[in-house]
């Protein structure tokens, strides 16, 4: 699981960190853009650091971070999921912009025995693979594929390996053109436990997500491109303890005295942040909250990052098929 956090913000997404670098600045941050589209269930955020300034503003390194919101996922309805997937084709191939006769390395990071954690075991699971085929199989069945492996290299508390270790020696082993990391998250907003899905070509740091430092899979630790795919399964608990101290303080506010409206003026976002940091006992640093139907939505999203993945690495194959492959 990966993290990294901006200040008392905990939040692996880059949209998150954006929104609250807004509300402290009130304004734009020189060195972050951010564009936004929609389709008819999805809105996609685009957010690019282009300076070393944003960069250590926002907390994320320099490059391109793409969003994809669907709210209705949380519902199972397969037309959103089928709408996400075909979104999510559509991102990773303009940001992978790969030839056609590229290779790619999928790695599924996490743990399978946690389920918040086992998302990219998961979606390993589901992903087409053919680099077997392009090994020995004759060419009339190689149309319209790339070679693409998978890996679900485990966590270090099983292997007693660091995951960058296993991934570097099979990088070198294959030379493929792009690896795929795919992910599990924490996200700062309940809303967007796994209805959320994040693209971002700076790579990924498994294991942050719980305050592990690891090193990282990125172009400049494999030398091959990294493009991290991620969906945010937790929350950190002093966010729920944040939210519920800012609900009290609008209702307050709500009431219309005087003392409840002085309230919600002294304790901004920030200042709820600290407190709350200050307040609560040291356990909860280690304390991360996810949804009781966890299972149900890891299962659901790795069908949507497959499906996705399946239709983005390979020409030949559209996301309904790439949905229909994991029937």
């Amino acid at each position: 699981m990966q993290s990294s956090a901006r200040g008392l913000v905990r939040t692996d997404l880059a949209l998150e960190a954006r929104e609250a670098l807004l509300q402290e600045a009130r304004g734009e941050v020189a060195g972050v853009n951010s564009t936004t589209r929609t389709t008819a269930h999805t809105r996609v955020t685009k957010v690019k650091v282009t300076s070393e300034a944003g960069a250590r503003r926002l907390g994320k390194p320099p490059g391109t971070y793409i969003t994809i919101e669907a709210p209705e996922l949380r519902q199972g309805s397969r037309v959103v999921a089928s709408e996400t997937a075909e979104v999510l084709a559509q991102e990773l191939g303009r940001l992978a912009n790969l030839p056609e006769k590229a290779s790619i390395l999928v790695i599924g990071l996490g743990n399978w025995n946690a389920t918040p954690d086992a998302l990219g075991p998961r979606v390993v699971d589901a992903v087409m693979v053919t680099r077997h085929l392009f090994e020995y199989a004759p060419q009339e069945l190689k149309g319209g594929l790339r070679s693409v492996a998978a890996l679900a290299p485990g966590v270090l508390g099983v292997t007693g390996i660091e995951t960058e270790e296993i991934v570097k020696g099979v990088v070198e082993r294959i030379n493929p053109d792009l690896v795929v990391a795919v992910d599990a998250l924490a996200a700062r907003s309940l809303e967007r436990v796994c209805t959320t899905v994040q693209l971002t070509d700076t790579g990924i740091h498994p294991g942050s997500g719980i305050g592990n430092k690891r090193l990282g899979l990125t172009e400049q630790s494999l030398g091959v491109r990294v493009i991290g795919v991620g969906v945010p399964t937790v929350i950190h608990a002093t966010t729920l303890a944040s939210d519920a101290l800012g609900l009290l303080l609008g209702r307050l506010e709500n009431t219309g005295s005087e003392s409840g409206g002085n309230l919600g003026r002294i304790f901004s976002p920030a200042e709820r942040e600290r407190l709350v940091h200050k307040l609560l006992p040291g356990q909860w640093e280690d304390l991360f909250i996810t949804p009781k139907e966890i299972d149900a939505l890891i299962v659901d999203m790795a069908r949507v990052l497959a499906s996705g993945l399946n239709a983005a690495l390979h020409p030949g194959i559209n996301s309904a098929e790439g949905e229909r492959y994991l029937q």
